[in-house]
C-alpha cells in the first residue's frame, strides 16, 4: 500500500525569518493521523532568512538529522561542535540524555533552505553524540546512496535506530528500486522534481507512506532529488 502525502497538505508556519512546512505534526500544527510513520516523527522543510536562526534550544532522546539543499547553516552546540554545514552535508546530533545547540543562517544576503529530520532512537538516554559527513552529487547521481544507518555502514552517519536513509538524484527517465523486507515500512520525501513511485506520482514536496510492499521502482520525469527512508 501506498498513500500520497501532498505537499500542500503539510502544515505551514511562517515567522517572517523562518518559513517551515511540517510532514508530521509540529509544534502549533496538530494532525492525529500525522503523527510520525514508524520511528521517523519529524520532517521539516525550513527556509531560513540571511543573518537569522534559531536561538539556543534542547533536545532530548531524538536522533537530528539536517540535510542542506541550498544555502548554509551554521551550527553550534553543547558538546562544543561548531561548524557550517552546505548542500550535500549530512548532519546527525544525537540528543539522548540532552543537548543544547543553535542553528543560524551566516550569510547576509542568501537564505538557507534545509530538512530537519528527527527519528526515535530505540534505546533512551544514550549519551548525546555529533556526527557530520559530506556526500558529493556524483556519489548520489542515478543511485540510492545511503547517507545514515544504524551500523553506519558504507561511509553513512549512524543512528540510534533500525533506519536506513538514502538520498538520489535523477535525471529524466533515470530509474532506481528497492527491496523492501517484510514488515518494513518506507517513506519517500520528494525534495524537488517529478517522479513516479510504483506508478503514483509525487511532485515537489510530495511524499508516499509505504508498507506492504516488497519493492519500489522509482522512475524520474525531470530532473529530481529524493529521500528513501527504510524503516525497522
Amino acid at each position: 500500500m501506498i498513500a500520497l502525502r501532498k505537499s500542500s497538505d503539510r502544515g505551514h508556519a511562517d515567522h517572517g525569518w523562518l518559513h517551515s512546512d511540517h510532514t508530521f505534526s509540529f509544534a502549533d500544527y496538530y494532525d492525529p493521523q500525522e503523527m510520525g510513520w514508524g520511528p521517523l516523527r519529524v520532517i521539516n522543510e525550513d527556509r531560513v532568512q540571511p543573518g537569522k536562526g534559531f536561538g539556543t534550544h534542547g533536545h532530548r532522546d531524538m536522533e537530528i538529522i539536517s540535510y542542506v539543499l541550498s544555502g548554509q547553516l551554521q551550527h553550534k552546540d553543547s558538546m562544543g561542535n561548531g561548524t557550517v554545514i552546505r548542500p550535500g552535508d549530512v548532519q546527525r546530533m544525537s540528543a539522548g540524555t540532552g543537548v543544547q545547540h543553535s542553528e543560524f543562517n551566516p550569510s547576509p544576503t542568501a537564505p538557507v533552505h534545509f530538512l530537519q529530520i528527527w527519528i526515535q532512537p530505540e534505546v533512551r538516554g544514550i549519551a548525546p553524540g555529533y556526527e557530520e559527513k559530506h556526500f558529493a552529487p556524483e556519489d548520489k547521481q542515478g543511485r540510492l546512496r545511503l547517507v545514515a544507518s544504524r551500523d553506519g555502514r558504507e561511509g553513512s552517519v549512524t543512528i540510534h535506530q533500525d533506519a536506513d536513509l538514502f538520498a538520489s538524484l535523477l535525471s529524466p527517465q533515470e530509474h532506481v528500486s528497492h527491496r523492501i523486507a517484510a514488515g518494513r515500512l518506507a517513506y519517500v520525501h520528494l525534495v524537488k522534481g517529478a517522479v513516479r513511485v510504483n506508478g503514483i506520482v509525487l511532485k515537489t514536496g510530495d511524499a508516499a507512506k509505504i508498507e506492504a510492499e516488497e519493492s519500489l521502482e522509482i522512475t524520474a520525469d525531470e530532473d529530481s532529488e529524493l529521500l528513501l527512508f527504510d524503516l525497522g
